[in-house]
């Protein structure tokens, strides 16, 4: 049975990066429990433009928790209060009617905010362009059976390539470390055969990039908690590992020199 729900929700509006922003109180009525988190948004932007109102800016698009541009802190905890949900996967049903809600956006230094709940997560590519590719002639595509791959490598590479890049897990670290995300991107690449020539070149070139734009890691833990895809906190381990021993092969190479 479909029901309806009144809520209260408190959110941060804020005009711009260098503007001063502060919490507004909006009053949404009707909300039907079947709806997404984005949806009620989406109703209550509707209201607000039918009242010549400046509507809430907020990231979405493919709404099926798979591209990761959504990205709000609801009732302090990243995409709400359901574990491994994106917000878009979140539904009203989860919330009580009466309730009040408070929405942010990320909170992290290296996610500067845009507007309203919209934030630049442009750091995460420099990390990215550091190394999160392999370098491969062009040409037709081998045979997906040309490279055998042991089957818990394979599922070990598929565990970390489920990152969806959505921020979670800075934003729930109390120091704004990016190392599940950059684990995450480096073990799915590192741990496969076709990833194995620019390892711990990669492994480097990366880890210096996030260390350029985020925070340090600590071990808190709260990456993993938060994160969408449960990405494990092994991916950290393997990626400090795996540069350490870059770091190791450099000095082998300066000292032959």
């Amino acid at each position: 049975m479909n029901h309806l729900t009144n809520l209260t929700l408190k959110i941060w509006r804020q005009e711009g990066p260098d503007e001063a922003g502060s919490f507004e109180t909006y009053l949404v009525e009707s909300v039907s429990d079947e709806a997404s988190f984005l949806e009620m948004l989406d109703q209550l932007n509707e209201r607000l433009i039918g009242e010549n109102k400046n509507a809430i800016v907020f990231d979405s698009d493919c709404r099926e928790g798979i591209c990761g541009t959504c990205s709000l802190m609801i009732n302090g905890r990243a995409h709400g209060p359901q574990r491994a949900t994106t917000t878009c996967q979140l539904h009203m049903r989860t919330f009580s009617s009466g309730e009040t809600i408070v929405i942010e956006p990320w909170r992290a230094a290296a996610f500067p905010i845009i507007k309203d709940l919209m934030v630049d997560r442009a750091s995460f590519d420099r990390i990215i362009e550091a190394g999160g590719f392999i370098t491969a002639p062009t040409g037709g595509a081998p045979d997906a059976n040309l490279i055998p791959i042991p089957k818990p490598v394979a599922d070990a590479a598929m565990d970390a390539a489920e990152c969806i890049g959505c921020g979670a897990c800075v934003a729930a670290c109390p120091n704004g470390a990016a190392s599940l995300f950059t684990g995450a991107k480096i073990t799915h690449l590192n741990v496969l055969p076709q990833g194995q020539a620019e390892r711990y070149k990669r492994a480097e070139a990366m880890v210096i990039a996030m260390d350029d734009q985020f925070g340090s890691c600590t071990n808190h833990g709260e990456c993993s908690a938060a994160c969408p895809k449960e990405i494990s906190l092994d991916v950290i381990a393997l990626m400090n590992l795996d540069f350490r021993k870059a770091k190791f092969r450099n000095r082998k190479e300066l000292s032959r020199g």
